[in-house]
């Protein structure tokens, strides 16, 4: 690393590209064993929302959802049967979740004040029909220690 900071930039080793975006990487749940993810224990490890708070993110009551999707219909249609709903475990902050609906239908539900505007729901959806807009009036995370 420091040898190409002395090359100006220049590297000889280059960029290793795998040839695929991060969306087209996402496999199919049947081809993956489902992972059990043990409890926060509130020491080492937290919970989503914990962590959250944490980055003392703020979005005005009533801006636009910069969260929105360009077929409501995909996430339960083609997401849920085909990669088991990924949003809800690439999204860090908790923003997307399935719920079930009174009559048992499952529906996504977007947490959009949650998000911490990392744009990993941008770059990893494999179907990309999240689009993420950047928030009216600039808010998000503040790390005010950092």
């Amino acid at each position: 690393m420091w040898c190409a900071y002395l090359l100006g930039g220049f590297s000889f080793f280059g960029t290793v590209h795998h040839g695929k975006t991060d969306s087209e990487s996402t496999g199919l749940a049947k081809d993956y064993p489902q992972i059990v993810y043990p409890k926060p224990d509130g020491v080492i490890s937290f919970d989503k929302l914990s962590s959250v708070f944490l980055s003392n993110t703020n979005h005005e009551e009533d801006q636009p959802n910069h969260l929105t999707l360009k077929d409501p219909a995909i996430p339960i249609r083609v997401n849920l049967p085909i990669y088991d709903a990924p949003e809800q475990r690439y999204c860090p902050a908790g923003v997307y979740e399935i719920v079930s609906e009174a009559t048992g239908q499952p529906r996504l539900q977007i947490n959009a004040q949650n998000c911490v505007h990392c744009k990993t729901c941008d770059i990893k959806d494999p179907t990309q029909n999240i689009n993420w807009v950047v928030p009216e009036g600039g808010g998000g995370p503040n790390y005010p220690n950092m």
